[in-house]
């Protein structure tokens, strides 16, 4: 007989990263540290943005949405990482783990969307200057913003629906830091073939569709920016979008790494290494690559520095 969630298995064990008391202690206060500066980062970058009128861009607010589902992107799965490192507490309930799954993978969609309508919006930031603020206006950029939320987490409902419909009878381990989809499939003691199927399917809609959007997008910015007869005219146009193109070299390097490899079962530790660059790495330094790269943002900055040092001096 089949129990609940047609699952005999009530909780699984993540292994996270096996090693040495002094490996786990080390790799603790490495991701503690990194996890603090990532959400500091991204919500200074929220503050700086709303604070400051000059910000108050279409490119800024794609900006804070990229930073706000930072936060929670890195919040999913760093602190049970943690726990596992410095408690043990490896065990995450059947519940737990399928919310868990379902919110990385959400949030994970929403930034590939979110960087794709971030470059349509340098697309027409240097290609249509002119038409720029009647195109991108605060309505579109708000409904571009919204839809790329809704999505995210609408078009994962299907594989988590089909993944709850397995059953799991033998091994609760999980070899991971968190639950990620290929790793838990592998442990259903029935066919996976309808999960794997909608999970390439969808996958490939969000991966190869937003990447075209980039891609085009990158391709006619690149075009208009060669064709500026000044060199400062081009090193000017391409500093508005250097720092997105960044973020998302990053971004898409990682993605191509955990889908090129040939055999997830003979890399589960690679695959683990990719996957915190995507969850903990380029979340801690998108903040920094649009504050170190951006004039605007390290301006902005300075006003509100030197606002906040001549307050504090008239104290």
């Amino acid at each position: 007989m089949r129990e609940e969630n047609g699952s005999r298995v009530k909780e699984f064990i993540l292994l996270g990263f096996p090693g040495s008391c002094e490996l786990q202690i080390s790799l603790f206060i490495i991701f503690f540290f990194m996890y603090l500066l990532t959400i500091i980062g991204n919500v200074s970058i929220i503050v700086l943005v709303k604070n400051v009128q000059r910000l108050h861009t279409p490119m800024y607010f794609f900006l804070c949405n990229l930073s706000f589902l930072e936060i929670w992107y890195t919040s999913a799965c760093i602190p049970k990482m943690l726990s596992i490192l410095v408690a043990q507490n490896q065990a995450i309930s059947f519940i737990g783990c399928l919310t868990q799954m379902y919110i990385v993978f959400s949030l994970g969609c929403t930034e590939y969307f979110l960087l794709a309508a971030m470059a349509y919006d340098r697309y027409l930031a240097i290609c249509h200057p002119l038409h720029y603020n009647i195109i991108m206006s605060r309505t579109l950029s708000v409904q571009m913003a919204f839809g790329c939320w809704t999505c995210g987490f609408l078009i994962i409902l299907f594989p988590v629906f089909f993944i709850s419909r397995l059953s799991f009878c033998n091994s609760n381990v999980i070899n991971h830091f968190f639950c990620d989809i290929d790793p838990w499939i592998v442990l259903s003691c029935t066919s996976t073939y309808t999960v794997e199927m909608v999970c390439l399917i969808l996958f490939a809609i969000v991966i190869v569709g937003s990447c075209m959007i980039t891609l085009i997008s990158y391709i006619y910015i690149i075009a208009t920016i060669l064709r500026i007869a000044s060199v400062q005219g081009r090193q000017r146009a391409f500093s508005t979008c250097s720092s997105h193109l960044t973020v998302v070299i990053i971004w898409y390097g990682a993605t191509i790494f955990l889908h090129v490899i040939p055999s997830k079962e003979q890399s589960k530790e690679l695959t683990k290494i990719i996957t915190v660059l995507n969850t903990v790495v380029t979340p801690l330094l998108n903040p920094f690559i649009y504050t170190l790269r951006n004039a605007e943002v390290q301006e902005a900055l300075r006003t509100v520095l030197r606002a906040s040092a001549i307050n504090l001096s008239n104290r």
